[in-house]
């Protein structure tokens, strides 16, 4: 059966710093860790290639991404001290993606409206 795909996903690009690959990586994994516990995550994880990552993550609704963001910040910020963040994007529905543009406007997302598509 497919679903109307709402799903709203953050998709950031880091460049970590020379020597700090491992440091990173163990936030991320306090990340997922801390991630796991919310009720609006659909998927989450860290990906890697050389010295870039980047993390995979969706959320059933821009309330998600916010409460999200506020559960990882303090580790965020840890991660941003070591890398860099290269490239964030922002996929949703119109009306979702409005709700985020005054929050996340720090952090100049490129904003990538869903008009078809579905989800199983």
């Amino acid at each position: 059966m497919a679903l109307n795909d709402n799903v709203c996903s953050l998709v950031p690009y880091f460049t970590v710093q020379d020597g700090k690959l491992e440091e990173f990586k163990a936030l991320g994994a306090q990340m997922v860790e801390r991630t796991m516990n919310e009720s609006e995550v659909v998927f989450y994880g860290f990906s890697f290639s050389g010295q870039r990552a980047h993390c995979r993550e969706g959320y059933t609704s821009a309330a998600g991404i916010l409460a999200h963001l506020e559960n990882v910040d303090g580790l965020l910020k840890q991660a941003l001290a070591i890398a860099s963040l290269d490239l964030l994007e922002i996929h949703g529905p119109a009306a979702e993606l409005e709700q985020l543009k005054e929050p996340l406007s720090g952090l100049n997302p490129t904003y990538f409206t869903m008009e078809t598509g579905f989800r199983r």
